[in-house]
């Protein structure tokens, strides 16, 4: 008789062994994976956040200053439009890079170790 929802075979405990997932929730390898990911999440969420007010707080209560013209018909609040997608971008980017340096090598440890094929089991 089957049992669970749509994705129960590919979390099925026979399709990888018996694995205990409250302790490997609480293994220092996923730990310390945990602490890389949110020790570069949380401050450039911060980060963004703390630009994106920079941003519309002054598109919100000084709409003369924000329509200024810099250059041509170009004003001052599209800099800051821009600064915002080049700052997504570039956080997007930096991510991604620190993603593939420190928490890729980590995670296949991990994924080694509950599938059976690494040194861990």
């Amino acid at each position: 008789m089957r049992r669970g929802g749509l994705l129960s075979e590919f979390t099925d405990a026979r399709m990888f062994g018996a694995v205990d997932c409250p302790q490997m929730q609480e293994s220092e390898p996923l730990r310390g994976l945990r602490e890389d990911h949110r020790s570069f999440v949380f401050p450039f969420a911060v980060l963004f956040l703390v630009w994106c007010f920079v941003q519309v707080l002054p598109t919100a209560f000084t709409r003369a200053f924000m329509a200024q013209r810099v250059w041509a018909d170009i004003a001052v609040g599209f800099p800051f439009v821009l600064g915002r997608f080049v700052t997504t971008v570039a956080i997007a980017m930096a991510y991604a890079a620190f993603a593939n340096r420190r928490l890729a090598p980590q995670s296949a440890r991990i994924r080694e170790t509950l599938e059976g094929t690494g040194s861990g089991a």
